[in-house]
């Protein structure tokens, strides 16, 4: 089990739930070190003084705030950790609110609460029971690292999550990057459902870092000097340029077909519109002998009528 991050109590209303922290996900990445590449030493980073060049340990470090070019506050751990702050030891419940009213784009790292001894397991499970049956979630602040946060609560299978959150002001408005006005057809919104629905899974749990296994794959034969094996995972062809939409759409429905294994000869994908073809001579025909009928009978008659002999008297 991972150690606690922080410990406090969850508090709403009159309600006092003692709880623990702890990380809900766990760090895979592959740590490089900077190295000497002529005899693959260390290179370490070390804290000097820019004043008077010294090497400083740890002890000798302080926190220090720049108001000005040549103007720095200090202020120490102990000055941070008396100021007033009623969420420095709780996640303090502001709101209940639906989980489709915050936006994904705020939500940050996720944190399992854990009830703090056997006082806390009825009024956590009380916290759980409620936030499911009202369908809602919960938003929090609480006091990190010396500066207050907005926090996330829902629920996940049997335990309470705590998501960190972004403040209104740290959100950058996407406004400008939304793109030009752009003209889509029915068929075309239709294609790309279709695809989405020939894509869709049940769950993410069979996904995995191709690219990460590469690496640790790389490593581990350079480590024992020989060639890398093949490591699982198809590399995606470079994208081209999309000429025509509609056939990428129903190219890419029929390839995500052939990746589920199913059948694409009897598949039914949206057809692009045809013109309408020209007449091959085989059409053509029956107009041209139906003109030259008509044109030979009006010369017979023609020449019928030339012909007659006036009536005499």
């Amino acid at each position: 089990m991972p150690h606690a991050v922080w410990s406090g109590a969850i508090s709403f209303g009159l309600v006092s739930i003692p709880c623990r922290v702890l990380a809900a996900t766990e760090n895979h990445n592959i740590n490089f070190r900077q190295v000497h590449l002529a005899d693959m030493g260390r290179v370490r980073t070390r804290k000097v003084c820019e004043i008077d060049g010294q090497e400083l340990g740890a002890d000798e470090i302080g926190k220090g705030y720049e108001l000005s070019k040549d103007t720095i506050v200090q202020l120490t751990d102990a000055e941070l950790d008396a100021m007033p702050l009623p969420t420095a030891k709780a996640i303090d419940i502001v709101a209940f609110v639906t989980a489709d009213s915050i936006d994904p784009v705020r939500v940050g790292d996720g944190y399992y609460l854990q009830a703090d001894g056997q006082v806390a397991a009825k009024p956590y499970k009380l916290l759980r029971m409620a936030l499911e049956r009202s369908s809602k979630v919960a938003v929090a602040k609480f006091a990190w690292h010396n500066r207050e946060r907005l926090g996330l609560l829902r629920v996940k299978g049997d335990v309470i999550v705590l998501h960190a959150m972004k403040w209104d002001d740290e959100l950058r408005s996407p406004a400008e990057l939304t793109p030009r006005e752009v003209d889509l057809s029915d068929d075309e919104i239709e294609a790309a459902i279709q695809l989405l629905e020939t894509m869709a899974q049940d769950g993410i749990g069979h996904l995995s870092d191709h690219y990460r296994e590469a690496v640790e794959e790389m490593l581990a034969a350079k480590a024992e000097h020989r060639k890398p094996a093949p490591v699982a995972g198809e590399t995606p062809e470079p994208a081209g340029q999309v000429v025509d939409l509609m056939a990428a759409l129903n190219a890419s429905v029929e390839a995500a077909r052939t990746a589920r294994g199913e059948n694409t000869e009897n598949a039914v994908v949206h057809d692009l519109p045809k013109k309408r073809a020209a007449k091959t001579a085989a059409d053509k025909t029956p107009a041209k002998k139906t003109t030259a009928r008509k044109a030979a009978a009006k010369k017979t008659a023609t020449k019928k009528s030339t012909g007659r002999k006036p009536r005499s008297a």
